[in-house]
């Protein structure tokens, strides 16, 4: 049976994180008016292979539709994940966001 993990957006971190085993895995973001930017996922070794990538791309992602924001997904994980579970498609950003 899979363990329900919660998801704590970490603010002053810039990152999403979910304690597993003990360990966190997380996601770093920039954030723009309405939109998220998804840089960098981590899960630390002793989690991989186990779906704990898959459950916080998911677990973000659902936090970024409920907060109504768009997402970027720079991160080549989270991108993949968006690839392969298309319903997810509809709050993806494809134009670039110019820095200030």
């Amino acid at each position: 049976m899979e363990k329900r993990c919660n998801l704590v957006n970490n603010t002053s971190e810039n990152r999403y994180e979910m304690e597993v085993e003990g360990q966190k895995a997380y996601i770093d973001y920039r954030t723009y008016p309405e939109i998220i930017e998804l840089t960098y996922t981590y899960v630390p070794e002793s989690c991989r292979g186990k779906q704990v990538g898959a459950r916080l791309v998911e677990a973000v992602l659902e936090h970024v539709r409920a907060q109504r924001l768009k997402v970027i997904p720079r991160c080549g994980f989270v991108a993949q994940w968006i690839v392969r579970h298309p319903e997810w498609e509809g709050i993806v950003v494809t134009e670039t966001i110019k820095e200030l």
